[in-house]
């Protein structure tokens, strides 16, 4: 199977997390986000490990909370004792509605409003991860007036292509994020951002993508931040602190994508670095990286009930969700991959090539084309799409005015609804 939390029981059920997805659509219903919580743990605690094992002390790793953010997820990453990095004031609300502690928090954005930086600040944030000159000055003029030194980290883009969609490619120095090195706006931001008053410069950011398999992405783009690190010393006589180096280790979608051993990645990334740092002549940093699709990705499952099964002779079949983009708009921006099966009829045979798309009123509105189910797929069945738990709820709309599916969170053979499913009244709770 296509994750170790998927099996298939002997009445030809699908089941997720040792449960059984069938009985789960009845008893919640569909469309249905399904959440293994000891999957999510288990995941922050393999990262946890391999830093603490590899990079020492200091070192952390941050759950990116834009893969998947809601109360029940920052209780868990606090459980855990993750760091967590944010990307707006709703993040930064949620995290302390779940009694997340701020101070182990990192504010991203390339455009933080004036509004947002505040809220932050008053909300005691640990740390701003800030992308530019303009920011900075916004961050030492509500630090200045607060009496305080606000900490943060300077986004810098090495250069580095990951391979990796061109839409979350976020490394290379066109991109819309951070100061690049190459063009000297790192430099130029280091240096202003030294001569604050109310700012203490923590370290350096770079983030060069999301679900990158490539072998030596990350080792790359350490040594040309640490090299960049040397520099500043030499000019500067700025010590980095802290280097993050962001987050993007691959999930498995479909079966032709590899398992990631993140122990292992992990010490490659530590031996690049500890090399580069012997060879530069500098210490080494603490070190952090923002996995969040890693950490979820895999945790999750979406349930979906049958519709219409389409069929027109010598071109294409259709097989109509009661979900689709609204849910899951994934495909539509980019084309993704998922491993989709037909959840109550597992042990026929896939004999049959569709398009699994959804209800909107919309061409787009696909989760999959080419995807072999059971010649016997009829209304009613139950599709089950995999490794939904990274960019589904947290990209989901109400576009056709259709309410967001809830989050079941399954643990111990148990489960229970961490986020409930939207009524029709929400979808008219602002509407005046």
């Amino acid at each position: 199977m296509i994750a170790k939390n998927i099996s298939i029981g002997e009445n030809g059920h699908v089941y997720f997390a040792g449960q059984d997805t069938i009985v789960l659509a009845q008893e919640y219903g569909t469309p249905l986000y399904l959440l293994d919580e000891e999957m999510i743990r288990s995941n922050c605690r393999v990262y946890k490990n391999a830093f603490k094992k590899h990079f020492g002390e200091g070192s952390c790793p941050l759950y990116a909370s834009k893969a998947n953010a809601f109360k029940r997820i920052f209780e868990i990453m606090s459980e855990e004792e993750m760091g967590i990095d944010v990307v707006s004031s709703g993040e930064i609300y949620t995290a302390l509605q779940a009694g997340y502690d701020l101070k182990k928090a990192y504010f991203h954005s390339n455009n933080k409003t004036d509004k947002d930086i505040s809220y932050a600040m008053d909300n005691n944030i640990g740390y701003f991860v800030a992308d530019n000159i303009e920011e900075i000055k916004a961050i030492e003029r509500e630090a200045e007036q607060r009496g305080i030194k606000q900490k943060l980290l300077l986004r810098l883009t090495p250069g580095i292509d990951p391979h990796t969609y061109e839409a979350v490619s976020t490394g290379k120095v066109d991109s819309k994020f951070g100061s690049a090195i190459e063009t000297g706006q790192a430099d130029e931001i280091t240096r202003y951002t030294l001569n604050q008053s109310h700012i203490e410069l923590a370290g350096f950011h770079c983030h060069v993508g999301s679900q990158v398999f490539a072998e030596d992405v990350f080792e790359r783009a350490a040594v040309i931040m640490l090299k960049f690190s040397a520099e500043m010393k030499r000019k500067y006589g700025y010590i980095t602190q802290q280097l993050d180096l962001g987050g993007g280790y691959g999930v498995r979608y479909v079966d032709s994508d590899p398992f990631m051993d993140v122990d292992k990645k992990v010490s490659e990334v530590a031996a690049a670095i500890t090399d580069s740092c012997n060879s530069l002549g500098i210490e080494m940093p603490e070190i952090h990286m923002e996995p969040g699709r890693s950490i979820v990705g895999a945790a999750g499952m979406t349930l979906y009930t049958v519709g219409t099964v389409k069929t027109i002779p010598g071109y294409k079949n259709y097989v109509s969700i009661d979900g689709g983009m609204p849910d899951n708009p994934r495909y539509a921006l980019y084309k993704s991959s998922y491993t989709c099966l037909l959840a109550n009829k597992m042990q026929e045979d896939c004999d049959f090539k569709c398009s699994i798309v959804g209800r909107c009123c919309e061409s787009g509105d696909i989760i999959q084309e080419n995807v072999m189910l059971p010649q016997s797929v009829t209304r009613g069945d139950l599709v089950a799409v995999c490794t939904t738990g990274a960019y589904n709820y947290s990209m989901a709309s109400n576009y056709n005015r259709i309410p967001r599916p809830p989050i079941v969170m399954l643990c111990d053979g148990r489960s229970y609804v961490a986020v409930r499913r939207e009524s029709m009244e929400d979808l008219c709770r602002n509407d005046l």
